[in-house]
């Protein structure tokens, strides 16, 4: 109904002869307010007041929608709502709002066009309020660095037409410029970055329109200063160009951005996403993260929109990134789409196969007729296939050149079938071929050598890495042996101390190494394939040999086999700092293993002295006082730095003098005082043991006194020489102390001898067969043992003694 009230009213149009041939044109700022006169349409179209009235003048609109009304009274044309030019054109350059004024009595139409002048309604407005970069530091002065556009709503002067940076620094600038279609904003890289002095830096991006006073947006800018990946994405186009069908289903492929990283790695993993843009809906667009395929998430509506402007970003591992700009056109399409029927398909095909051969044949058909009907095929970027005509509405997919497995194992061929209608439909079919393989490569390491370390002193056959080799070929041909080879043709076998395992290319070493002896080991490693010949690579593997803290540092100064050890000397007006000596000590280990530290470990005055940590320097920590010893002893603990660490310990003695004119009282004094402290020890272990050989005499003595007493109440006591001897005899061999005999013992500490007295017997009374002579060494006792001589014996008497003659007897 709708429709034929319009050609009705257009027909009207054209057969009236008195419809104005030029149309009335006014121009009214966005944002008025409802009832603003726009103008007074009937002074200008020559009509009176009174006639809109008699006429029924009224507004119509190709919409229906009435932005305008008319006050038939005065023929004045107001606003009917609030005029939004964004809302009503977008970004066009212009905005002009069309109706006609109809009037009856004779029917009349009358054209007026109205145009939205722009105001500066819209502040720039930015996608994000933070926005961060990732910079290396080896960025090159002038280096530039995309960065997402604030927007604005507005047009012409209202639009952005600057940016600044806030505060201004010496590393970055902003630079704006290009089309009104291409614009872009990079920050300029102005100055070299230096991570190590500072990783990170803040600024404010700022967007200003052309107004007066200007509206400006801001988003905070961080810059993460990085230390590797030194090439950035880079897009193969600037701007890319797509069209879609109006009908197309949702995951259909729109195009593929596409970029490109010089690195490897990481670095050179390139990810793909839409960078958001204020106003601007691009949830009808999905992209694939991996492969740059920008596809369709829902329908499209070729009236609602007619072109899409999307930014999509390109990232790298490393952080780098570039933005290019992609516009999509919405087209309108028939209603009836090619038809591609597959016949034979052949998969997998021989590498080896010859061009020519042929891969598919497939059969195209359109329900629909004439220039819609007709179809071409075409197949999409490939150098190894091409489509040909077989016959009528059938094609072959063929070869056309050698194929190669390894370089390409599986082939996905696109055939696009498109009819010739306006605009075209087509139909995408989509061919897998499998590439079987044929030997012709031989392994090859992932790595051109190989550095391995094992800690010295390791346990055999222990796991220190291993090798890798892949073949490109498959099955037999790619199954891998690992041997070892001299690492140079004329020298001996491989070490024996080195086993590769031939399945998986792991390396042990099987006995204990010593870094001291060996640094490293280089040996070569053969990958062989089970292929027939068999092809085979070799790598150089290199086993470096990691010091383990095995050896204990030893102190070369002061030397600690001297005996007496030396002495310093140090005058008594020494102040604090004074250098007595330095301690020299060396480690056989490496690295932090044999990275020295000194340590007061034991002084007699551990406030007077402090050792340098580091140079092993003894130093007097204060100034020397009278009340300090005149001789010091201090033990360094000399340790390194391995885990766990290993220590020794070097000894030294310091003499405080009052003037080096006392140069032999140190020495004299050193040597009494180890003398006498090692004899006062012996002193005091002879006296323990003479104490306890005491008491066991005293013992003896008690019981063989008791059984004397026995014998003498019968009258006489007998002794005969032999019986004298052999006591004397005895006793000395057990060496005993009897109670009769008195021994005293003078100690002394400061000199090298002491005193030992043999006194006389106490109680001369006593049987004789009880007096023995004490028994020591030669140097305690200071007299030598000898035989007893009876010379007061009568010889008529050798076998009986009185107790006078007895006492009468003397001892040599």
């Amino acid at each position: 109904m709708a429709i034929a009230r319009q050609v009705l009213c257009l027909s009207a149009f054209l057969s009236l002869p008195h419809a104005r041939s030029q149309p009335l044109r006014y121009s009214v700022a966005e944002e008025g307010e409802s009832g603003s006169v726009v103008a007074n349409v009937a002074e200008d179209a020559g009509l009176a007041p009174a006639q809109l009235s008699a006429r029924r003048a009224r507004l119509a609109s190709e919409d229906g929608r009435q932005h305008f009304r008319l006050e038939r009274g005065t023929g004045r044309l107001l606003v009917a709502e609030r005029l939004d030019r964004e809302e009503l054109c977008g970004q066009a350059a212009t905005c002009t709002l069309p109706f006609e004024l109809v009037l009856a009595n004779p029917l009349q139409f009358l054209r007026v066009e109205v145009t939205v002048e722009d105001i500066n309604d819209h502040s720039p407005a930015f996608s994000e309020e933070q926005v961060s970069f990732k910079i290396l530091e080896t960025s090159n002065p002038g280096s530039r660095f995309p960065l997402v556009g604030a927007r604005d709503l507005d047009i012409g002067s209202n639009n952005i037409q600057a940016y600044s940076i806030s505060p201004e620094n010496e590393y970055f600038s902003v630079s704006f410029g290009g089309q009104s279609e291409d614009k872009y904003v990079e920050l300029v890289l102005e100055k070299s970055l230096d991570r190590e002095e500072q990783s990170e830096i803040g600024f404010t991006l700022i967007a200003m329109d052309g107004d007066s006073p200007p509206r400006s947006g801001t988003t905070q800018i961080l810059v993460v200063v990085l230390d590797a990946n030194d090439n950035a994405p880079v897009f193969t186009k600037r701007v890319y160009v797509g069209k879609v069908l109006e009908n197309a289903p949702e995951g259909s492929v729109v195009l593929s951005v596409v970029a490109t990283d010089l690195d490897e790695g990481p670095n050179g993993d390139i990810s793909y996403q839409f960078s958001q843009v204020v106003g601007q809906s691009d949830s009808a667009f999905v992209i694939d993260p991996v492969s740059g395929e920008i596809k369709l998430r829902k329908p499209l509506d070729f009236e609602a929109a007619e072109k899409y402007e999307l930014s999509v970003q390109a990232s790298d591992g490393g952080g780098l990134s570039a933005i290019c700009k992609v516009l999509v056109e919405v087209v309108d399409v028939n209603d009836n789409a090619p038809e591609l029927v597959v016949r034979t398909f052949s998969s997998p095909l021989p590498e080896n196969a010859l061009p020519a051969t042929v891969v598919a044949l497939f059969a195209v058909r359109d329900r629909d007729s004439g220039a819609n009907g007709k179809i071409s095929c075409a197949l999409e970027d490939q150098l190894s296939f091409s489509l040909r005509p077989a016959y009528k509405n059938y094609y072959e997919l063929v070869t056309v050149s050698l194929l190669d497995r390894e370089e390409t194992a599986q082939y996905i061929l696109s055939v696009t079938a498109a009819d010739m209608g306006s605009p075209p439909l087509t139909i995408t079919q989509t061919f897998t071929v499998d590439i079987s393989d044929v030997n012709d490569n031989a392994p090859v390491f992932n790595q051109t050598s190989y550095t391995m370390y094992v800690r010295e002193n390791n346990v055999p056959t222990v796991l220190v890495g291993a090798v890798s080799a892949v073949d490109a070929d498959v099955g037999p041909n790619a199954k891998i042996t690992y041997s070892l080879l001299p690492a140079h043709p004329t020298e001996q076998p491989p070490c024996s101390c080195i086993s590769v395992n031939s399945e998986n290319g792991d390396v042990f070493v099987l006995r204990p190494l010593d870094y001291e002896q060996v640094k490293q080991i280089e040996v070569l490693v053969s990958a062989s394939d089970a292929g027939s010949p068999a092809l085979s690579a070799n790598v150089t593997v290199r086993l470096v040999v990691v010091d383990e803290n095995d050896n204990a540092p030893l102190v070369l100064y002061p030397s600690q086999d001297s005996n007496p050890p030396s002495s310093e000397l140090v005058s008594m007006s020494a102040e604090a700092g004074y250098l007595v000596t330095k301690v020299v000590a060396v480690d056989a280990d490496s690295g932090q293993n044999s990275w020295l530290s000194y340590h007061l470990l034991r002084a007699t005055d551990p406030g007077l002295f402090v050792v340098g940590a580091q140079s092993g320097e003894v130093r007097l920590r204060r100034p020397v006082t009278e009340r300090d010893s005149l001789k010091q002893k201090l033990i360094v603990l000399v340790r390194d730095n391995g885990q766990p660490p290993l220590s020794a310990t070097a000894s030294l003695s310091a003499l405080l003098l009052h003037d080096f004119s006392d140069l032999h009282l140190p020495q004299y004094s050193l040597a009494t005082g180890d003398e006498g402290d090692s004899l006062t020890v012996y002193l005091i272990i002879s006296l323990v043991f003479v104490s306890l050989l005491f008491l066991a005499s005293m013992a003896a003595f008690v019981t063989r006194k008791v059984c004397m007493r026995r014998e003498m109440k019968g009258g006489h006591v007998l002794y005969s020489v032999g019986t004298l001897q052999g006591g004397l005899a005895d006793a000395d061999a057990v060496g005993t102390l009897p109670q009769p005999y008195c021994y005293e013992i003078s100690l002394t500490t400061g000199s090298g001898n002491s005193e030992f007295k043999f006194l006389k017997p106490i109680l001369p009374s006593l049987p004789p067969q009880h007096c023995t002579m004490g028994r020591g060494t030669d140097d305690e006792q200071g007299f030598t043992r000898g035989p007893i001589t009876l010379e007061d014996v009568a010889p008529d008497n050798r076998g009986m003694l009185s107790a006078e003659q007895f006492n009468n007897l003397s001892f040599k």
